[in-house]
């Protein structure tokens, strides 16, 4: 591992604008560190005042690497980019100190498609634009740790649900390749449904499959007992928007723990464009082309959203204004018509509940239409 030497720097055999120079006192409380994050180790860039390079190395990526390098530091300004370790980092080097800037790595652009891209350059551009300008990094702000730690039951929950779905998949197509089929069965009484119609031929080989199965059912209960617990008892405003039909314990728990802070938004409506809801724009003069959505923020909340969405559009969903709005623009004919209603109606559900997580009020389905008659 490289010392850090702004302590002490020495001598450099490097040469030219980048040679690292010796830290006075007057340049070591205006320096600026670029850390470009790696699963083993992390490359660093510290940059004085004017620009110039005092030190450059690697050092473990792990909670004692970090002390070492960066605790007895003079407070720096500190750029890392949105990875993996990115919320332990900015927590520990907030800890000691220092001003730290998270950057949105889908943003920077400067560095993901450059040309001469290693993690020693990348460092480089980081310290670089955290110096010049914090917001040509676009910034992002991780969620609280506990939040992250709850989040994270949600996440392993996700991923039984996964497994599961792929296991059910695999025992329906190997009986399918021998000529026989299984009967319908919702996930949790899969197993116990269709282990009598598997074909002699392969019942020893899809019998640990059913196991299997079966066993990640029991999980699934598990997790989701402990998930309506912590719903109620230490996330009660979720009940505000588990009013809205079609938004259970699951969503609503996802999106107050991937939003964390409400009032970190000064407007509802600003919560589409965070959960990567909103249409990319690539507008020139006159030319205004319709593209895709963004697919910004975080990919489990944006498809619970969605399948809300397909449940309030459904046969089953009941007669609310938002529902109405959404039919409307299936009628509007068009291939794509459904496609585009279901995502406008989850992008509508999401600043809904936000609204509702913010001020507390009580969710009126008809709200809109009986507001309209009022009126006439």
């Amino acid at each position: 591992m490289k010392k850090n030497t702004i302590g002490n720097p020495g001598r450099s055999k490097q040469k030219g604008p980048n040679a690292p120079r010796k830290a006075s006192i007057k340049t070591a409380t205006k320096l600026t560190v670029g850390i470009d994050l790696g699963d083993q180790k992390s490359a660093y860039c510290i940059l004085d005042a004017e620009g110039g390079v005092l030190s450059e190395g690697t050092f473990r990526t792990s909670e004692s690497g970090f002390a070492q390098q960066f605790q007895s530091m003079p407070c720096c300004r500190i750029a890392i980019e949105t990875g993996t370790h990115s919320p332990w980092v900015s927590r520990q080097l907030g800890n000691y100190g220092h001003d730290v800037i998270v950057a949105n790595s889908r943003q920077v652009r400067l560095i993901y498609e450059s040309d001469r891209k290693n993690d020693k350059v990348d460092a480089r551009t980081l310290a670089r634009l955290a110096r010049i300008d914090k917001d040509l990094l676009h910034p992002i702000r991780h969620r609280g740790e506990k939040a992250q730690a709850d989040l994270t039951m949600l996440r392993a929950r996700d991923t039984l649900v996964q497994v599961r779905t792929k296991l059910i998949n695999c025992a329906r197509g190997m009986v399918k390749s021998v000529g026989g089929r299984l009967p319908s069965a919702s996930g949790d009484y899969f197993a116990r449904k269709v282990r009598e119609h598997i074909p002699a031929a392969i019942r020893d080989a899809l019998t640990p499959v059913l196991d299997q199965i079966e066993q990640v059912t029991a999980q699934l209960r598990d997790c989701h007992k402990r998930i309506e617990q912590m719903a109620e008892t230490e996330y009660a405003h979720t009940q505000l928007m588990r009013q809205i039909p079609g938004v259970g314990v699951i969503t609503s728990l996802a999106f107050t723990l991937t939003i964390d802070d409400p009032h970190r938004f000064s407007k509802s409506r600003d919560i589409a464009g965070y959960l990567g809801l909103l249409p990319r724009q690539s507008d020139s003069g006159e030319s205004q082309p319709q593209l895709r959505i963004t697919k910004a923020g975080d990919h489990m909340l944006r498809r619970l959203l969605v399948g809300s969405a397909h449940y309030i559009l459904g046969h089953f969903g009941p007669d609310t204004d938002l529902r109405r709005w959404g039919l409307s623009l299936m009628v509007r004919g068009g291939k794509n018509a459904k496609k585009r209603a279901v995502v406008a109606v989850a992008r509508k559900l999401a600043v809904l509940m936000h609204k509702l997580w913010v001020t507390g009020e009580v969710y009126e389905p008809l709200r809109e239409t009986n507001q309209n008659k009022a009126a006439a």
